[in-house]
């Protein structure tokens, strides 16, 4: 299975975490990997910082139709719901869902609608639940669903939550998700993973977006 997309949600504890795994990721690593951590609505662009200290792999901000591309490592802004499309991502300022803009489920429901079984959904510490409905959505969808093993989570609730949702999934250490996601695609110039990642860039407004539930 050649897989087009990763996305990665965390919330209390995501920092460290976050780190761990894209360290931890090879040089030559293709699937663009888009990363979502709950943030106050100020924060700045220290995250991007703090990760690409971690990383060869270039990490950035996501900004408004900015064109996916392999090999790169794409951060949520703070205070925008992040969406995807095919090739393409768009910023929302529709209002929070489950308290938190950006959300993971908004991110996770749109990376499957856009990718479905090419999409790999991730979902790492954190104190709530955001993330369990959208990798749900991606693995309904045939994508595949790993999560951090509650046990070494700094705050177990978010994998947890996961985990109920999605029986299914993968449940692992970080390092171990880290080797899975390696052994995903191949490295280096080889790009099977990049399909449908030059399409025509679409200049209507952002989606407006609404995952069930709210609470």
């Amino acid at each position: 299975m050649a897989y087009s997309i990763l996305v990665v949600g965390t919330s209390w504890g995501g920092l460290n975490a976050l780190r761990e795994l894209v360290g931890a990721l090879p040089e030559g690593f293709r699937i663009p990997a888009v990363l979502v951590q709950h943030r106050h609505r100020q924060s700045d662009h220290l995250l991007s910082t703090f990760l690409q200290e971690r990383t060869r792999l270039e990490v950035v901000e996501v900004e408004d139709k900015m064109p996916i591309q392999p090999g790169m490592l794409f951060v949520a802004p703070a205070d925008y719901h992040l969406l995807i499309d095919r090739g393409f991502f768009a910023l929302s300022t529709d209002p929070p869902v489950r308290y938190s803009r950006p959300s993971i489920d908004v991110t996770f429901y749109s990376a499957a609608d856009a990718y479905g079984a090419a999409t790999v959904g991730v979902v790492l510490t954190g104190a709530n639940s955001d993330g369990s409905r959208g990798l749900r959505r991606i693995f309904d969808r045939g994508g595949l669903a790993l999560v951090q093993d509650p046990l070494t989570a700094e705050s177990p609730t978010m994998p947890s939550a996961a985990v109920r949702c999605v029986p299914a999934a993968r449940v692992q250490t970080i390092p171990q998700i880290a080797a899975t996601l390696a052994g995903l695609a191949p490295t280096g110039n080889d790009e099977p993973t990049a399909r449908g990642l030059q399409s025509q860039h679409r200049l209507d407004a952002p989606r407006r977006f609404s995952p069930p539930g709210n609470a």
